[in-house]
């Protein structure tokens, strides 16, 4: 466990995360909706500029706008569009790295506060812990898949390619860390310690970001192809079990960890053709179950939480409260 010693100015929390952000540089609510808005330009303005891009290619191809508006789909097909599963990708992850940017921006211009900040309450980010979670939970990733694979090999088709895997390792390596510590950071960060301002508590907050990551990915095509009623608990669920950890530990170390971890790997194993990244993996998979994907979210959160509390010993559980 690390040893580092927390900053400990005046603490309006028990919870030092929380007060990681308030403590530090200016806190205007204000301040906060103009955050949330340098991020959303950030990331709707280079996703604007990439639709324009897809819309050009498709239009090339013979796709009307009334084609496209009745299957947004189109846009983000690398077989229809005829760009690169991989630059797709790129495209894809791009979003992320300016909404982040612009976050950066706000919290630096606007609060005058430090990143580390809205990160963890420590001195130092925490690395070993976030690469403990990535291990943890990047492990369990790999075994279900290779149980999936020897119980129903029907369902998987083999399409390693070396050039395209090693191409796609490389994007995922440099750019998914930035797509996962951009909702981190946003959701479970910058956010959670603003609504802390307004609801003087952990557990609302932590309840408000848990919908909200939910939410947001019902713009996901998972969403779409199966519907609300089983995707949006699965990335409540999720969105939950990333904000209890960043609450209990005092950062965002071992969510960021796990996060990053579930995208990248997830990403290097398996595709499928109906889910967010159509990626050049290993296996490709024409359908998934979502109802035993959330049961297996639901079995790994709960084992993983068992590993920290084995290793790290947590005992203050008002830290979620307040």
């Amino acid at each position: 466990m690390d040893q580092q010693e927390p900053n400990k100015p005046q603490l309006p929390f028990n919870n030092l995360f929380l007060n990681s952000g308030l403590v530090h540089g200016r806190n205007e609510v204000w301040m906060y909706f103009f955050g949330i808005l340098a991020t959303v330009v950030g990331y709707l303005g280079f996703q604007l500029v990439f639709a324009m891009f897809l819309l050009v290619k498709l239009v090339n191809k013979g796709y009307t706008p009334e084609d496209i508006q009745k299957n947004e789909k189109l846009l983000t097909d690398p077989g229809i569009t005829g760009i690169d599963r991989n630059l797709m990708l790129v495209f894809l992850m791009g979003m992320f790295v300016f909404g982040l940017f612009g976050l950066f921006v706000a919290v630096r211009r606007v609060h005058k506060k430090p990143i580390l900040s809205i990160i963890t309450a420590y001195r130092k980010f925490r690395y070993k812990r976030f690469f403990t979670a990535f291990a943890i939970w990047g492990s369990m990733v790999i075994i279900l898949t290779i149980i999936g694979y020897l119980t129903e090999p029907e369902q998987f088709t083999i399409q390693f390619d070396a050039a395209k895997f090693f191409t796609l390792l490389v994007v995922c390596v440099i750019l998914m860390p930035i797509q996962t510590g951009a909702e981190e950071i946003f959701i479970r960060g910058y956010l959670m310690q603003g609504l802390a301002l307004i609801f003087k508590s952990g557990i609302a907050p932590l309840i408000v970001t848990s919908l909200l990551f939910g939410l947001l990915h019902m713009q996901n095509p998972e969403a779409v192809n199966y519907g609300w009623g089983i995707m949006f608990p699965y990335y409540a669920f999720f969105g939950f079990f990333l904000g209890f950890l960043a609450l209990i530990d005092e950062g965002l170390e071992l969510s960021w960890g796990i996060h990053l971890a579930n995208n990248l790997i997830s990403s290097l194993l398996i595709t499928n053709p109906k889910g967010t990244l159509v990626t050049d993996a290993i296996f490709g998979v024409s359908e998934v179950d979502p109802a035993a994907e959330l049961i297996a979210a639901v079995i790994m959160s709960s084992v993983t939480f068992i590993i920290f509390w084995l290793i790290y010993r947590w005992k203050n559980f008002n830290l979620i409260l307040k």
